[in-house]
């Protein structure tokens, strides 16, 4: 098995279900960080070609947030998180104590918080993939980007070499009484390493 397209039903159906866990525990997290309850729309998980992520998330013009990490470990790739602008300048002001509504652009302290916000979230998805392969996934550094949609898709697909034409997509919307916050994790497997997640879930081309 050497591409997403080799999948079948089965395969997506376990790797779906990892992804809403994920999102679950990102959930957790993200409660635990605003100290309040956050309840999460059930997770629509699927495995996508770049212009259909586009299409879902939004407008190739639309800016959003993205806080990405590469992997290493037997199973390197990269993951990231993307926020919308809307939701990404909430948490800003709540995170550093503002009134909803203040930020209307980005600064330092502005990046650090939302680098902070996709460390922990994608942590805590990482953290259950990894429990359900027993694999050990290394991330790197977060490294931030605020653009438009489209260039930041086309980014994570092809820089480093990836050239990936397709990805392991969870898409989730954390809400609470006054505000969702609407977030995606984007898993890019490198070469042989969707191969390698597969045979560590006990998934073979049969099965």
């Amino acid at each position: 098995m050497e591409a997403w397209e080799d999948l079948n039903a089965f395969h997506l159906d376990v790797l779906k279900e990892i992804g809403n866990i994920g999102a679950g525990n990102a959930a957790t997290a993200l409660a635990s960080m605003l100290n309040r309850r956050i309840g999460m729309t059930v997770p629509r998980a699927g495995v996508l070609p770049l212009a259909e992520i586009t299409r879902l998330v939004g407008h190739e013009e639309d800016p959003v947030a993205c806080v990405e990490f590469n992997l290493s470990g037997r199973a390197p790739g990269k993951i990231f998180l993307l926020l919308t602008q809307e939701s990404a300048f909430y948490l800003v002001d709540f995170l550093l104590g503002k009134p909803p509504g203040t930020t209307g652009a980005l600064d330092d302290m502005g990046i650090s918080v939302l680098t902070e916000v996709g460390n922990i979230l994608t942590g805590s998805f990482l953290n259950a993939f990894a429990d359900f392969c027993r694999l050990e996934f290394i991330p790197s550094v977060p490294a931030f980007a605020f653009d438009m949609l489209g260039a930041v898709l086309s980014s994570a697909f092809l820089e480093g070499g990836y050239f990936a034409d397709r990805a392991l997509v969870i898409e989730t919307q954390f809400y609470d009484a006054e505000v969702t916050i609407k977030g995606h994790f984007f898993l890019i497997p490198e070469g042989e390493s969707l191969n390698i997640i597969l045979q560590a879930l006990g998934l073979t081309t049969e099965t």
